[in-house]
């Protein structure tokens, strides 16, 4: 699909319904929708906007991500049975990384430093939950739901924010 299929999605295709998409696939959809830096198209009926569904398309982290400057959309890094890991480099030189599921159970998905290219401890931020893991020595691993994604940015940001950059 050309946008993004969460909430009640309607209009185009005949009379307003839920999506088929269960709460962790829309958690999935986003995560990779904002990891290939693709614009933020909207199909759904804003009208019957669930407390969920406004969460997942109002997240501030996750947009920033998708919208990062940089404009550098994600490879994926790792594949391993039904896991994926797929990054792209942030303007503030940290990496956004999202670990994937696609199998029916959870299961843990990690990725090394060295495999996203990046070295010594790193402090990882979970952009989901808001909330910070801690600095990690070598990798991350993270229990992923079935159907689901965690989406993290890994790094210590090097670079100043445009804004800040054009005023000196």
């Amino acid at each position: 699909p050309d946008m993004l299929v969460v909430g009640w999605t309607g209009g185009w295709e005949g009379p307003a319904r839920p999506t088929r998409l269960l709460p962790n696939e829309q958690i999935l959809h986003v995560t990779q929708w904002s990891l290939l830096a693709a614009p933020l198209i909207l199909g759904l009926e804003l009208a019957k906007l669930d407390a969920f569904t406004r969460a997942l398309l109002t997240n501030e982290e996750v947009i920033a991500v998708d919208q990062d400057a940089l404009g550098k959309a994600a490879t994926r890094r790792k594949r391993e049975g039904r896991t994926e890991v797929w990054a792209r480099p942030l303007e503030d030189g940290t990496v956004a990384v999202g670990l994937y599921n696609l199998g029916w159970q959870h299961t843990n998905v990690e990725i090394t430093w060295a495999e996203l290219g990046l070295a010594g401890p790193q402090p990882v931020r979970d952009l989901w939950q808001r909330k910070d893991v801690g600095v990690l020595n070598e990798k991350v691993g993270m229990d992923v739901p079935q159907h689901g994604a965690v989406l993290l940015k890994v790094g210590k940001p090097t670079a100043l924010p445009a804004y800040q950059s054009q005023a000196r």
